[in-house]
């Protein structure tokens, strides 16, 4: 799934992404001067951290919004736009790394994924990689869901949340051998007073595509007022519901 994303505000108000994804650097046990790709590296952010660590990375992203910042802020790192479904390396490489990005990719397109990062790791390369899981944001999509029906309108399930139990085996049918899974809620606090609805915003385009903008305000509003019982925090912060799964493999 492709979006036009806001690279800027990206940047600027939602650096949690990154800064949660750090912890899923952990996980990579490659030695210094390995290979590691940063799929769906975004603004770079974590595609320098990798770099920090000693390794030679190679950057890679759909966006031309998100690669722009990105060469403008990592200027020593090489970045290419590719499609995360098939792209291909010069050479095979040690690791691949990504965060936050296979649920924006359609399930009916995770095996090409899969296939298309098998492709590009070496014999007993790593994948490691973070997206949202089974239930992620649930309370904010029912409540988007729920205002959209009340317009007598359908609000598009568009983003790909599975369970552990669902995408293992498309990552072992590509030939990647699944050592560890997790899937776990990260409740994430968002900036300011309009947190939850600047989140909206900024993640959920594709529902309200051909929508109104005065439909679309209505409905973020009416949602926005919905959850304030259940995720606004007694200190005026808006929590989204995320949840995660993490996953480290091997390719076989």
């Amino acid at each position: 799934m492709n979006i036009t994303w806001d690279a800027r505000g990206y940047t600027s108000g939602f650096a949690f992404v990154h800064q949660y994804g750090e912890g899923v650097l952990e996980m990579i046990d490659a030695a210094p001067g390995s290979h590691v790709v940063d799929l769906g590296c975004g603004n770079g952010a974590l595609s320098e951290k990798l770099l920090a660590r000693g390794y030679r990375v190679t950057a890679i992203d759909a966006s031309e919004e998100m690669l722009a910042q990105a060469r403008a802020l990592h200027p020593d790192i090489p970045f290419a736009q590719a499609d995360a479904t098939d792209f291909t390396l010069p050479a095979p490489a040690d690791v691949i790394f990504s965060n936050a990005v296979f649920h924006w990719i359609d399930r009916d397109r995770q095996p090409l994924l899969a296939a298309s990062i098998a492709r590009n790791l070496k014999t007993g390369g790593q994948l490691v990689c973070e997206f949202g899981g089974f239930g992620c944001a649930e309370r904010v999509h029912s409540a988007l869901e729920h205002a959209f029906a009340a317009r007598g309108l359908v609000y598009p399930r568009v983003f790909y949340f599975p369970t552990i139990a669902e995408h293992a085996p498309i990552l072992e049918a590509a030939g990647l051998r699944v050592t560890c899974a997790l899937l776990f809620d990260r409740p994430t606090p968002q900036q300011g007073a309009d947190g939850l609805k600047n989140w909206i915003h900024m993640f959920v385009k594709t529902p309200f595509e051909g929508i109104p903008a005065d439909v679309r305000e209505a409905i973020i509003a009416e949602a926005v007022d919905s959850l304030r019982p259940t995720l606004r925090r007694e200190d005026g912060t808006w929590i989204v519901d995320y949840v995660r799964i993490r996953i480290k493999a091997v390719k076989v």
